[in-house]
């Protein structure tokens, strides 16, 4: 064989392995974001009840959202009162824990585009006679601790009408109005609606008090990180992905 053939065939031998090696990189180069969730705000973010694993609409939205922006996502598990404050210190990459944006907020954190809207609405005992706002006149309303109903809570004890409780847990709020320790618990309707399906004795009374804007939350040095999310979205919502994950935890019977 000839020395030159034998040149080419080590040139094209090194080559295949430069070629290799930089498939290998950028495939390693796919990073994982840690995601902060408090997966006690269904259809939102709930547990799995056989798998114990964090499913829910959010969940598997920004699943779908990485999928389709090149990333993965590792669910850290946090109360919602301690998450707010993570994300505002970047503590985490992302939050998706159905998180009203607010002006407030935004002095912390970055948005990304409007998920869903929602808006407050007051759950009581199934065989409750209280309705409207001025019903719960020096009666004991609940909240989770540092979300949009619990602000609300709190400003109506303000104004005098009711006694606000809070929660570290939502759940712990809806439990206390079935068994007759506190009158009402102001949340998000659809996590209302959720709650009242799931345990039963409980009703919605009431106007929606609010409308509010749902959002993923994203650490304010991060921006690329909210664009790509947000280019993703619109994939999804092109591409029908994201109407099917919503009839799906939504309007499913």
């Amino acid at each position: 064989m000839k020395k030159s053939s034998i040149w080419l065939i080590m040139l094209l031998i090194l080559t295949a392995v430069v070629f290799v090696g930089c498939a290998g990189s950028k495939s390693e180069e796919k990073v994982t974001y840690r995601v902060a969730t408090d997966p006690v705000w269904p259809p939102f973010q709930m547990i799995d009840e056989e798998t114990k694993e964090i499913t829910g609409f959010e969940t598997d939205l920004i699943k779908e959202i990485g999928a389709v922006a090149g990333f993965d996502v590792e669910f850290v598990n946090v109360n919602f009162d301690a998450l707010i404050p993570g994300i505002g210190s970047c503590q985490y990459d992302i939050a998706a824990s159905t998180i009203t944006v607010t002006d407030e907020r935004k002095e912390k954190m970055l948005f990304t585009d409007t998920l869903v809207k929602i808006g407050q609405i007051m759950t009581v005992a199934e065989d409750s006679e209280l309705v409207e706002k001025t019903d719960f006149a020096g009666l004991k309303v609940g909240g989770q601790t540092g979300t949009t109903g619990a602000i609300m809570a709190q400003d109506w004890e303000s104004e005098g009408v009711s006694v606000y409780r809070g929660y570290d847990s939502i759940d712990l709020a809806f439990l206390d109005v079935k068994n007759g320790q506190i009158e009402g618990v102001l949340s998000d309707n659809t996590m209302a609606e959720s709650y009242v399906k799931k345990l039963g004795g409980l009703k919605i009374v009431g106007p929606l008090y609010s409308e509010e804007e749902i959002a993923m939350a994203v650490c304010k040095n991060k921006p690329d990180i909210a664009e790509k999310i947000n280019q993703a979205l619109k994939t999804l919502r092109d591409n029908g992905k994201f109407e099917e994950l919503y009839n799906k935890y939504f309007t499913a019977e």
